[in-house]
């Protein structure tokens, strides 16, 4: 649901930005790979140093090239295969370095072992639920669920839990425990989510394959089976 919104509100707030950035002569698969990059710096710099204000801060201002790249490819008419696999694939790569940030802190500095093994799985599923989708629509079925939480939702609750868990760094007393409790959210609606989608698709895919032998029709029974005299 947040990304069907906040994707549109910040597509038209970007436009004049992706102009600006294609009449510098700046390309949206080189935007796509800085935007990575930064994100990734973010969440692996500062998140095990437990900076987890400036780290939200850098990762946030880069994730925002995930609009711009493909702003600009609409704008200039290149938009491409090539370059949506590239968005994809970056943009698992990216939100696998922001939860290895967390784990890396709670394996380290944050001495927790469960919360690390929760970051871990936040990272896993995360990645299993787009998988889901993206494998559903490979075998040519809609997989008409978004779920519980989608990336949009992973990130904007982690990240705002995140920043406002650092804020503890300047003296604000009780934050600390939100990345905790956001941690365990993002982990529990991802394995809803993951539910969901491999329900609807065992259920998609048990009505193709009835469909497909609906249309195919009953068997011809003079033809040739397994075990028929025409084999022996």
């Amino acid at each position: 649901m947040l990304n069907k919104y906040a994707r549109a509100f910040f597509t038209r707030v970007l436009t004049p930005f992706a102009a600006l950035l294609l009449r510098l002569g700046v390309s949206p698969d080189a935007v796509t790979l800085v935007g990575t990059a930064g994100v990734m710096a973010g969440a692996l710099v500062f998140f095990p140093m437990g900076e987890f204000f400036w780290g939200t801060i850098v990762i946030t201002i880069f994730v925002f090239s995930d609009l711009v790249d493909g702003n600009m490819a609409r704008q200039a008419g290149i938009s491409s295969r090539w370059g949506a696999f590239l968005d994809s694939t970056l943009d698992r790569v990216a939100d696998g370095a922001i939860f290895a940030g967390f784990a890396l802190w709670y394996a380290g500095r944050g001495d927790d072992d469960i919360l690390c093994a929760v970051a871990i799985f936040c990272l896993a599923s995360g990645q299993v639920v787009s998988y889901t989708k993206a494998r559903g629509e490979s075998i040519g079925l809609p997989v008409a669920v978004n779920g519980l939480v989608e990336r949009a939702e992973r990130l904007v609750i982690s990240l705002v839990a995140a920043g406002l868990a650092g804020l503890h760094a300047f003296g604000v007393p009780g934050v600390d425990v939100l990345l905790p409790i956001a941690l365990w959210i993002v982990a529990v609606g991802s394995l809803v989510t993951l539910i969901q989608r491999v329900v609807t698709v065992r259920r998609e895919s048990a009505e193709a394959d009835a469909a497909e032998a609906a249309a195919a029709g009953p068997r011809d029974a003079d033809a040739p089976g397994r075990g028929s005299e025409a084999d022996r």
